[in-house]
């Protein structure tokens, strides 16, 4: 166990472009230990394998934060976009927890995700053509151009947000989740303003006109099963969670693959690969390198490590997911590797209900770029790249990735 005064999170630039060397170093020293977050809360950080999955099913160990916190004391501020919507499956324990995931669960059928495949394949060859009309010569940005907005377009899809107003909508997320600490400014209350709003009058609209999306099959067990606030909240969660973190796994993914040209070249070699590549690429690339917090409910012992009551617990994926105990040369990047289940997704009850989607998204995002632009190559220096997300704990994206995508081998 280390001392409080061992700080977690706020990291420097070169930590969040590279933290894994900085998370094995503390991995080796003990798999579970105390440490003071960079808002000057303490917390368990679990940052080996075993303890990882252990913590993420442990009933002793609670998602609902705020009951939690408010029950000792903490005074907790609400932040941005306020309560209406924070009671989602990722702050609620069972039995909402099971009640809320088993609605929604009614979208992620595996036939409605498969269904959505020749729309990410289409949206996926449109935003290609918009970066192919720069020419083949000129610099892109990857993020900006594909992996941010084609992931936002499929939840437009799944949700039944109407085209048109899906560029204004993303602009607003894209603002909100660029802050995370301190007073917000004015930009990001506009911006919540602006996504409560519209959210609001999508549900009411689904009301009086439902369709076949989320949001009609979600206020269809309103009366019944969910709350507004519940709905409202529902909605909020799954375009964060629907969009950032793949956008994120999608733009880690091509420069895993741009540092690493022998996997590359196997990977073009032989793109029935991809369902393997992208597990690897989760694993190797941490775009979720923490999953949200949690906090104990009673004493336990995890990972040697004995914990009280009422204490923050932070689950390190990225370094549950390079654990040497778990995987062989876990810091080499392997698309071949033997299948051994990693916890990208989390585990267990709270297991990332659209990992589905994820993987279907990634995969119709490599086969598209790579199979029209093999060749395509950093514009920039490597060492140039920059990763963001506020304090580098729950996500982990690049800001932008500058590439020459080279002559396009598209299929007349």
């Amino acid at each position: 166990m280390t001392d409080t005064s061992a700080t977690w999170g706020g990291w420097s630039s070169a930590i969040r472009d590279d933290p894994f060397t900085h998370f094995a170093t503390a991995r080796a020293r003990c798999p579970v230990q105390k440490a003071r977050l960079a808002d000057g809360h303490p917390a368990w950080i679990v940052l080996g394998y075993d303890a990882a999955r252990q913590a993420l099913t442990d009933p002793r160990i609670s998602k609902d934060m705020l009951a939690a916190l408010k029950a000792n004391g903490d005074v907790v501020a609400e932040g941005l976009p306020g309560p209406e919507f924070s009671r989602h499956m990722l702050n609620v324990d069972p039995p909402d927890h099971t009640r809320l995931r088993r609605l929604v669960s009614r979208a992620f059928v595996p036939s409605r995700i498969a269904a959505l495949e020749p729309a990410i394949r289409a949206i996926a060859c449109e935003l290609l053509d918009d970066l192919d009309a720069t020419g083949p010569d000129a610099t892109v940005d990857l993020v900006e151009g594909y992996a941010h907005p084609l992931p936002f377009r499929v939840i437009g899809e799944l949700l039944g947000i109407p085209p048109a107003d899906r560029a204004r909508l993303h602009a607003w997320f894209q603002v909100l989740l660029t802050w995370w600490a301190g007073d917000p400014p004015r930009e990001a209350v506009e911006a919540s303003d602006g996504i409560v709003s519209y959210l609001r009058d999508l549900v009411d609209t689904k009301r009086k006109r439902p369709g076949d999306d989320l949001v009609s099959v979600l206020v269809a067990a309103e009366d019944d099963a969910l709350t507004t606030q519940e709905i409202l909240s529902s909605l909020f969660q799954l375009v964060v969670a629907g969009h950032d973190t793949t956008a994120s796994l999608i733009g880690n993914g091509v420069v895993a693959l741009l540092d690493h040209p022998g996997q590359l070249e196997a990977l073009l070699a032989d793109l029935g690969q991809l369902p393997a590549a992208v597990d690897e690429l989760i694993r190797f690339t941490a775009p979720v390198p923490h999953a949200t917090f949690r906090v104990t409910t009673e004493p336990m012992s995890l990972g040697g490590a004995e914990i009280p009551p009422n204490e923050q617990v932070l689950v390190c994926l990225a370094a549950a997911n390079r654990d040497p105990g778990r995987f062989s040369a876990p810091d080499t990047f392997d698309i071949g590797r033997t299948k051994t289940p990693n916890v990208g997704f989390g585990h267990g009850s709270h297991y990332c209900l659209g990992a589905p989607l994820a993987r279907l998204e990634a995969r119709v995002a490599f086969e598209a770029l790579l199979g029209r632009h093999p060749r395509l190559r950093l514009a920039g220096d490597r060492h140039d790249l920059a990763w963001a997300h506020g304090d580098g704990l729950v996500l982990r994206g690049l800001v932008s990735l500058p590439v020459v995508l080279g002559p396009s081998q598209r299929q007349k």
